[in-house]
C-alpha cells in the first residue's frame, strides 16, 4: 500500500454487524485506522472525534438512513470535503442519482470487494 494512505481515518456506518465487521477486518489489514457506527446519529456523534478521510455508508438504516446522512456531512461546513461513499445492496441508477443529488462522491454494491473499498478510498482521498 502507498505510504501516504497509511494511517487514514476510515468511517464505516451500518446497521449490520456482519458488514461493518468485514469492512473493519478488510481496511484494518491494510493499515487504516477504522471508526465503525451503526446509523447515521452515532455517525454524526462519532465524526467530530473521528475526524475520519473518508466515510461509508449504507443507504437503508433506521432512523438516520444513508442519504440523510451524506446530506448532513455534506451540509457540514466542518465536514463537507470528507468523501462519502454511498453503499447499497440495490445497484439501481435512481439510488445512484439520489446519492449524487444529496453528495455522495462514489456508490458501492454489496457485497462489496476488498480492492472496491481500496480503489475508493485511492480514488478520493489525496493524502
Amino acid at each position: 500500500m502507498d505510504d501516504k494512505l497509511q494511517n487514514l481515518k476510515v468511517m464505516v456506518i451500518d446497521d449490520s454487524k456482519t458488514i461493518r465487521r468485514t469492512a473493519e477486518t478488510l481496511l484494518q489489514r491494510e493499515g487504516f485506522n477504522v471508526v465503525t457506527a451503526v446509523d447515521g446519529f452515532e455517525a454524526l456523534s462519532k465524526i467530530a472525534e473521528a475526524n475520519p478521510d473518508i466515510v461509508f455508508v449504507d443507504i437503508m438504516m433506521p432512523r438516520l438512513d444513508g442519504y440523510q446522512t451524506c446530506a448532513l456531512i455534506k451540509n457540514s461546513q466542518n465536514y463537507q470535503n470528507i468523501p462519502v461513499i454511498m453503499l447499497s445492496s440495490k445497484d439501481g441508477l435512481f439510488d445512484q442519482a439520489k446519492g449524487r443529488v444529496v453528495g455522495s462522491d462514489e456508490y458501492l454494491t454489496k457485497p462489496f470487494s476488498k480492492d472496491e473499498l481500496l480503489n475508493a478510498i485511492r480514488n478520493h482521498v489525496t493524502a
